[in-house]
C-alpha cells in the first residue's frame, strides 16, 4: 500500500508519499508529518453520501434497512482537511460527528458492475461527515445545509491505494474518549456496491468521493472539542470544533430549530424522550 497526500509546502500545493514520519515530494523535498500544512488528499467533482449502512446505527435508531441504499450530496465547498478547523456558526447548537471511509474514484465510472467497481477506485481515506442538525427540520429531504455547510466534510491524512476494506476497525474520540467503535463487517452495503450503484446513472469521474457511512452513536461536539476518526490501514483524521464569529442570518430563509426531530438526531440514545418512545412502540 502507498500513502499519497496533498500538502502546502512553501506556498505551492504538492503531492506526496508518505514515507514512515516523512513526507516525500517528487522533487526530492522532504517535511516532517508533525510539520506539513495538510490539504484534502484529493479534489472531487462531486461528494455523495450514504444515508443509512451500518447495522448498529439502523438499531439505534430504531428502523429498518431501506432494500438498496439512499444518498445525499455534499457540496465540495464543504471540503476541509486532516487538521482543519470544524465550524460551528454562531447561533447553532447540534453540530455532531460521523466517522467514515472515504472511497475515491481513479477511473471514470459508467454503467459497471460491482464486481468491476474496484478497478474504478483509486483508494480511500477517511473522513468526517459532520452533521448541523439545527437546519434538520427544513433540510431533512435534501441534507443540504444539515451535512453541505463550509468545513463540513474533512477528508485526510491521506489516499491509501490497495487497501481491504473488508473486516476493518472504525473509532472515533472527542477529546481522547472513544464515541464510535465499529468495524466494516456492520455494513449492509460494501464498497463496490455503493459505487456501482452510483454510477447507474451519475458519471463517476477521478478525485469523486464516495461517503459509506456511519456506525451507532453519533453524538453532539462543541467548540474546543477535539475529534479524530482512526481507520484500521488508513490513519487518523484529526479535527478541532471551532465556533463562528458570524450569526447565522435572520432576515432570510427557515431558521435554526430545535424540536424533538433535532434533538433526537442530534442526541441520539442520549435523549430522554427517545428511550420513552421506544418503549411505547415496544409496548403497542
Amino acid at each position: 500500500m502507498t500513502e499519497h497526500r496533498r500538502i502546502l509546502l512553501h506556498g505551492a500545493v504538492v503531492d506526496v508519499v508518505r514515507e514512515g514520519d516523512t513526507l516525500r515530494a517528487a522533487d526530492g523535498r522532504t517535511v516532517a508529518i508533525d510539520d506539513a500544512i495538510h490539504l484534502p488528499p484529493v479534489v472531487p467533482s462531486k461528494i455523495v453520501a450514504v444515508h443509512l449502512n451500518y447495522r448498529s446505527r439502523v438499531e439505534e435508531f430504531g428502523t429498518t434497512l431501506p432494500s438498496a441504499p439512499t444518498y445525499f450530496h455534499k457540496p465540495t465547498s464543504a471540503l476541509n482537511s486532516h487538521r482543519g478547523e470544524v465550524v460551528r456558526p454562531e447561533g447553532c447548537k447540534w453540530l455532531n460527528y460521523e466517522g467514515e471511509i472515504a472511497i475515491v474514484i481513479g477511473r471514470t465510472a459508467r454503467n459497471i458492475s460491482p464486481a468491476e467497481a474496484g478497478e474504478h477506485i483509486a483508494g480511500y481515506t477517511v473522513a468526517n461527515d459532520y452533521g448541523l442538525h439545527d437546519f434538520r427540520d427544513t433540510d431533512a429531504g435534501s441534507m443540504l445545509r444539515v451535512k453541505g455547510s463550509d468545513t463540513l466534510c474533512p477528508l485526510g491524512p491521506g489516499l491509501v491505494d490497495d487497501w481491504d476494506f473488508h473486516d476493518k476497525r472504525i473509532r472515533t474520540t472527542v477529546n481522547g474518549e472513544v464515541r464510535q467503535d465499529s468495524t466494516t463487517a456492520e455494513m449492509e452495503w460494501d464498497m463496490h456496491y455503493l459505487v456501482a450503484d452510483i454510477a447507474r446513472t451519475i458519471t463517476l469521474h477521478p478525485g469523486d468521493v464516495l461517503l459509506s457511512g456511519t456506525p451507532a452513536t453519533s453524538r453532539t461536539v462543541y467548540p474546543g472539542d477535539v475529534v479524530e476518526v482512526e481507520v484500521e490501514g488508513l490513519g487518523t483524521l484529526t479535527n478541532h470544533i471551532v465556533s463562528g464569529p458570524t450569526p447565522i442570518r435572520t432576515d432570510v430563509g427557515a431558521q435554526v430549530t430545535e424540536t424533538d426531530e433535532v434533538l433526537s438526531t442530534a442526541q441520539g440514545g442520549d435523549w430522554p424522550k427517545r428511550e420513552l418512545i421506544k418503549e411505547q412502540r415496544k409496548n403497542s
